[in-house]
């Protein structure tokens, strides 16, 4: 039996901390408990953060949304402000795992995980998201990209919790996309996933895009060379298949239980091409938030 603390605040939090120097920081727990379950990790104690109601928020700053760590994908869904400004994030977080899952899980455990399967990465990667780290001398920030160090391993100090996920509104781009192929067509962990933010003209010619992967490399996967070749083109299938092939030669798969290194490539191109039956849609200019 282990202990199982209940902060209310972020000041009741230190104090768990310097009492329980061993015990594990969680927030949902759809991930941790199904580890301890198995017997591969354990904690002394565990400190749940979700009864810190700061730490749950979601608010407009200076051109920014701030996400706080603890907001569940439930509430990320139902949130305005998410699927308004962040269309690529909500997209995600409505193909994470059941109901019951979103219900529990949160974004800063989807983080945290450094999974280079979760869904909430490729878009907070694509938006260049940067997180807010919390300890008793105060806050920083850091790129999510520096944050996440490999799979499981992040830039987590001791003493230290994700506080929250900062995204700049990224309102010039108005092609925001979502995708993941699984081994089902529900509560499927992803085989290959792609986010997509692109700035199209109403000509359909592409000024930006930011293109991000997940499941293809041990952290989510970037692709400047592809960007650069789509930047200038009209969204057509050459320029498509061009920016694809450039992925497949960067990208760098492993094969496992859900499928095979060559089998991710190929799909990660694919998912690519699949932009050119989404370009109507942002041909209309600045995000409108619909």
């Amino acid at each position: 039996m282990r202990d199982v603390l209940l902060p209310g605040s972020i000041e009741e939090l230190w104090s768990y901390m310097d009492d329980r120097p061993g015990a594990s920081m969680f927030a949902g727990g759809t991930d941790l408990l199904v580890k301890m379950y198995n017997g591969m990790v354990d904690y002394e104690a565990l400190i749940c953060l979700e009864r810190i109601e700061e730490l749950k928020e979601v608010r407009e700053h200076e051109g920014s949304i701030r996400i706080g760590a603890c907001a569940t994908h439930s509430q990320l869904i139902g949130e305005p402000l998410v699927r308004k400004w962040l269309p690529a994030l909500w997209k995600a977080v409505r193909e994470i795992g059941s109901p019951p899952v979103r219900n529990m899980g949160t974004i800063g455990g989807n983080i945290c995980t450094a999974s280079p399967a979760a869904d909430t990465l490729p878009p907070l990667y694509a938006m260049k998201a940067e997180v807010e780290l919390l300890s008793r001398q105060g806050a920083r920030r850091a790129p999510i990209a520096e944050f996440i160090r490999g799979p499981g391993a992040t830039g987590l100090q001791k003493a230290e919790i994700l506080s929250a996920v900062w995204v700049t509104k990224p309102a010039r781009f108005n092609l925001h996309h979502f995708e993941k192929v699984g081994l089902r067509s529900a509560l499927a962990c992803s085989v290959v996933s792609l986010a997509a933010l692109v700035r199209l003209t109403p000509g359909g010619v592409v000024e930006e895009a930011s293109l991000a992967w997940g499941s293809v490399a041990p952290t989510v996967f970037t692709c400047q060379e592809a960007e650069r070749a789509l930047a200038g083109r009209p969204m057509c299938g050459a320029s498509l298949s061009e920016a694809a092939d450039i992925v497949r030669r960067f990208v760098s798969p492993i094969s496992d239980v859900r499928a095979d290194g060559d089998y991710r490539r190929l799909v990660a191109g694919n998912l690519l091409l699949r932009l050119l039956d989404k370009k109507d849609e942002g041909r209309g200019g600045e995000n409108d938030g619909s």
